[in-house]
């Protein structure tokens, strides 16, 4: 009975980390896509590799995040801790980086998306990488963190869940570079992302749900799309 109990949150959190991985798998893709294809695979590896490490980093340092919702200082009626600050620079560079991608993309055409090795460097994309795994990471070590107490099954969790992104990675990479569509979708699911990380900063609460509910509805819209158009086509 207690091994059913404890299997229980272990895979809960499993399946709750990966959720939230996805955010990072979807970025780590996008910006892959940069590079010449015989870097793409490493990149993934050493951007999911490093958000793993990162996550399993900030468990040994609970007592320093658990002080991070202190109030450092205050803005208006707006308390802001370190979290705050934390979740407000992601999210402000993720709107930023989602905005400036999208506008490459739709204005600057294929040329500006094309892999160049100078102007996207392997070393200056896994810094931006690294910059979103540390706010990602703050977010999943909390949550596991406010749902179960016990370290082995949090430490459990983030390495399976990591696995399973790994997997995932080259599929949804794939997936993004074959239809250029879902490129724009997915980088609108960043910019929505950012400004709900933007929000949680200045404790304005956006329920996940709704989040991952409107991500889900515009897929399957997209999706839709993609099916249908090629069949009006040949009429």
């Amino acid at each position: 009975m207690d091994s059913i109990t404890q299997l229980i949150p272990l895979l809960t959190l499993i399946v709750l980390e990966t959720i939230l991985g996805i955010d990072n798998v979807i970025f780590i893709s996008i910006l892959a896509g940069k590079l010449p294809a015989e870097q793409r695979d490493r990149f993934r590896y050493w951007g999911l590799g490093l958000a793993m490490l990162m996550r399993l980093g900030l468990l040994t340092l609970l007592a320093w995040i658990m002080q991070l919702n202190t109030t450092l200082f205050t803005i208006g009626a707006i308390d802001i801790s370190g979290k705050g600050l934390i979740l407000l620079a992601g999210g402000l560079f993720l709107i930023y980086k989602s905005t400036a991608e999208i506008y490459h993309y739709t204005e600057l055409g294929d040329e500006a998306n094309a892999p160049n090795t100078t102007k996207n460097s392997f070393r200056d994309l896994l810094l931006q990488v690294l910059i979103l795994d540390l706010v990602f990471s703050l977010d999943s070590i909390i949550t596991a963190v406010g749902m179960v107490n016990q370290l082995w099954v949090m430490y459990t969790a983030i390495v399976v869940s990591v696995g399973i992104m790994l997997v995932a990675a080259k599929p949804i990479s794939d997936f993004i570079t074959q239809h250029p569509s879902f490129k724009i979708l997915a980088l609108c699911f960043l910019l929505i992302i950012g400004m709900s990380l933007v929000a949680e900063g200045l404790h304005v609460e956006i329920p996940k749900g709704y989040i991952y509910f409107a991500m889900a509805f515009a897929f399957l819209v997209d999706v839709i799309q993609m099916k249908t158009i090629p069949k009006a086509g040949r009429q």
